[in-house]
């Protein structure tokens, strides 16, 4: 008698990663006595992570503007460079789909510090420009490339897209394709055009 086939055992389908852990500093861990004093002086930022030498402070969209100029202004911080603003995405996460992460760094002290906000889609965040300059072009790439709210920037538009791009791309959700899937519900549509398209090349 034949062997019967066996059945394909099921294998659970892993579910969508919704963001880092932010792992709390060790306890036997002191805090930088700048972090210290943020948390006394600004209440909101009472949540810190330490990961692989980097201190990250993750505070409310409410306190972001009033916990980087205490960074920026408090003598024991100093944080004068804003070195880069960036995110990532995370679209299953229900309290916002977007970490948007400010990386600081005192010219005076020579130490560094990240503070981490979460945003939901479409969720105003209000421009850090006024507090550093510098940040004008990292908020417009994390514009450009995740679609992030940003209020209060001088000139909020395209950087590295056209400016009649549709979507951003950096998203986890942008169509591998391109925008042309977003121009057209029908993917069969969209494939003619393609075609049609690339038989004009050759001719």
């Amino acid at each position: 008698m034949a062997d019967e086939p066996k059945a394909e055992a099921h294998v659970p389908k892993a579910s969508a990663p919704t963001g880092p852990t932010d792992p709390p500093p060790p306890a036997d861990l002191p805090l930088p006595a700048f972090i210290a004093q943020l948390q006394a002086e600004v209440a909101a930022a009472a949540r810190v992570s330490y990961y692989l030498g980097d201190w990250t402070v993750i505070v409310p969209v409410s306190h972001v503007l009033q916990t980087v100029t205490w960074l920026r202004d408090a003598p024991d911080a100093a944080f004068d460079l804003c070195s880069d603003v960036t995110a990532t995405d995370w679209p299953p996460r229900a309290e916002g789909r977007f970490d948007v992460i400010y990386c600081l760094y005192s010219t005076r002290h020579r130490h560094r510090v990240r503070v981490k906000v979460v945003v939901a889609e479409n969720q105003p965040l209000p421009s850090v420009t006024g507090v550093w300059p510098a940040a004008n072009w990292f908020e417009r790439e994390v514009f450009d490339m995740f679609g992030v709210n940003f209020t209060g920037h001088p000139d909020r538009r395209r950087i590295l897209m056209p400016d009649d791009w549709q979507g951003f791309p950096q998203r986890k959700d942008y169509p591998l394709e391109g925008p042309g899937e977003l121009l057209m519900e029908n993917p069969l549509d969209w494939l003619k055009l393609r075609q049609t398209r690339d038989e004009a090349d050759i001719e």
